[in-house]
């Protein structure tokens, strides 16, 4: 036969039951935390390619409008005032999107690291409780 435990007391396979719980809830959330960053992650790169394809659009429009003023160059003077207001703000436009979508790609969080935080946290915790 067992032998009952103490009053009060836990057995091995309560003891176990816990651990297992614990585990199950640690595993959660570092899941959890994984998908929060997956999700960050896909949000920035379609945000930088939006920028990218603003930029494209941009610059690509500049220069459509830099062939038509040269083409017009020697036309009378307010169409070329016109024109190369709308050349250079294209092209202005298409360079501060490029210069945006360069520097968050430049500046980019490293990825997973609040999964990596938290994990590294989880191991020191249960090293010292060792």
């Amino acid at each position: 036969m067992s032998e009952p435990t103490p009053a009060g007391g836990k057995g091995l396979f309560d003891s176990l039951k816990g651990l297992a719980a614990s585990l199950v809830a640690i595993a959660h959330t570092r899941l959890d935390l994984l998908s929060t960053d997956l999700e960050e992650e896909r949000a920035r790169l379609v945000s930088v390619l939006v920028m990218l394809f603003v930029a494209l659009f941009c610059l690509g429009v500049g220069v459509v409008l830099l062939a038509i003023l040269v083409a017009v160059m020697f036309w009378d003077s307010h169409r070329l005032l016109a024109l190369a207001g709308l050349t250079g703000m294209f092209l202005a436009g298409g360079a501060a999107a490029f210069g945006c979508a360069r520097h968050r790609l430049k500046t980019k969080p490293r990825l997973f690291a609040a999964s990596l935080a938290e994990l590294s946290r989880d191991r020191q915790h249960l090293m010292d409780r060792s």
